[in-house]
C-alpha cells in the first residue's frame, strides 16, 4: 500500500514538473531589443574612432540630427532641423521604426547634447542594437544671456601609436613583456587566547 503511495506521488509531481516546463516554454517571449556587436567589437569600433562627427558635418543633408536633450532645453534652442528623443524614448517602437527607416534610406544619424560625454551612453546604446549608421556629434551646447552657442568640443584622442611604440622598444632592448607573478595572500591566523587556569579554592 505505501509502495503504492509513494508511486503516485512521483507521478503527479512529475506530471506538474512538465506542466510547469511547457507553461513557461509556451509563454516565452523572445527580447524585442537584443545587442547584435559583442562587447569585443564595440571597443574595436570605438578604437578606430570613425563614430565621431564634427560640426563642419551638420549641413550635409544626408545626416540626420538628433538631440537627446529634455523638452525644455530642446525649446530653449537647438540645431535647425533637429529632432528630439530622449534616450529613454530610444526603444519605444515609434522611434525604433524612425531609427530603422533612416538605415533603410542610407542616412547618418548624429546624434547630440549638451557635450560629448551626455551622448556616449545612448550611442553606445543605438550602435550595439546594430544601428552602424549613428555618428556622435562632438559640439557643446551653451547659453549666454539666453542666446544659443555651439562649438566644437574635440574628444580626446591618442596622437601616437602607443602599442606600436612598445613593440617598437622592445625589440630595440631584445627584452621581452614577462608576465610578474600574482603576489600570493596573506594567510591571517588568528591565535586563541590560553584560558587561565582557576585560582583559589572553595
Amino acid at each position: 500500500m505505501k509502495e503504492l503511495e509513494k508511486t503516485k506521488r512521483i507521478s503527479i509531481a512529475t506530471t506538474l514538473f512538465i506542466l510547469a516546463v511547457l507553461i513557461g516554454l509556451f509563454t516565452f517571449k523572445r527580447p524585442k531589443n537584443t545587442f547584435v556587436y559583442t562587447a569585443q567589437q564595440t571597443l574595436e569600433k570605438l578604437a578606430q574612432h570613425k563614430y565621431l562627427a564634427s560640426i563642419s558635418e551638420i549641413s550635409d543633408t544626408n545626416n540626420v540630427l538628433i538631440d537627446i536633450r529634455n523638452t525644455f532645453e530642446f525649446e530653449k534652442g537647438s540645431l535647425n532641423n533637429a529632432i528630439n528623443i530622449q534616450p529613454s524614448e530610444f526603444l519605444s517602437e515609434e522611434n525604433l521604426n524612425l531609427f530603422k527607416s533612416f538605415k533603410k534610406e542610407n542616412k547618418t544619424v548624429l546624434l547630440f547634447g549638451n557635450n560629448p560625454e551626455e551622448v556616449n551612453l545612448p550611442y553606445l546604446l543605438l550602435s550595439q542594437l546594430g544601428y552602424d549608421n549613428i555618428k556622435l556629434l562632438t559640439l557643446e551646447i551653451k547659453y549666454i544671456q539666453n542666446n544659443f552657442f555651439t562649438k566644437n568640443s574635440p574628444v580626446e584622442t591618442y596622437k601616437n601609436d602607443i602599442n606600436a611604440f612598445i613593440n617598437e622598444s622592445l625589440k630595440n632592448s631584445g627584452s621581452k613583456i614577462i608576465n610578474k607573478p600574482k603576489p600570493k595572500k596573506k594567510r591571517i591566523v588568528v591565535r586563541q587566547k590560553k584560558k587561565k587556569t582557576a585560582e583559589g579554592g572553595c
